[in-house]
């Protein structure tokens, strides 16, 4: 099992090679859950000088909840939707390699700092955006990158209507 910390590293650096190793490493899949939790722990500390603890739980909560849905819609708009005709690739794959695509994320907490905030937790996500685009053109086989950007696209958009939803309906049973 390769070093977790030099592949963090290398999935931060946007290294291709990383991508594809670490689609091809079945063992790999516990690192790349790692990193998501990783990921969402530094979002959730960085929020919790804005939000407070329990701020910071729902942040880290949100984080994996999200990044779950946008990993399991990035699959199937992917393979089943926008498939190249060399597209082949099985869950764990994605994963693996969208889970590593977290590594940027892990700068978020630098959130604690207040006047850092928004510009740490706006290139955390252009960044992460970036590299999970390049995690899902080397698990799904993909010749274009182009194609690759539009199954993140809509994936995400996806996911956002139903966080708006999920809100909409469970935000109104919190209060």
């Amino acid at each position: 099992m390769a070093n977790f910390g030099n592949r963090i590293i290398r999935a931060a650096r946007l290294d291709v090679a990383l991508y594809e190793e670490v689609e091809a490493d079945k063992s790999a899949l516990g690192q790349a859950m790692g990193v998501v939790v990783l990921s969402s722990v530094a979002a959730g500390i960085g929020s919790a000088s804005k939000a407070g603890i329990l701020g910071m739980l729902i942040g880290v909560v949100v984080s994996l909840v999200g990044w779950y849905i946008w990993a399991y819609l990035t699959y199937f708009i992917g393979t089943r939707l926008l498939p190249e005709p060399q597209t082949k690739a099985d869950h764990g794959e994605l994963l693996r390699t969208i889970g590593f695509s977290s590594s940027p994320g892990l700068i978020r907490v630098l959130g604690v700092i207040p006047v850092m905030r928004g510009i740490v937790f706006t290139i955390a996500a252009i960044w992460m955006l970036v590299a999970m685009i390049i995690a899902v053109r080397q698990a799904l086989d993909y010749s274009s990158t182009l194609r690759a950007i539009g199954v993140c696209a809509i994936g995400w958009v996806v996911q956002i209507v139903l966080f708006v939803l999920l809100f909409s309906i469970f935000g109104g049973l919190v209060r």
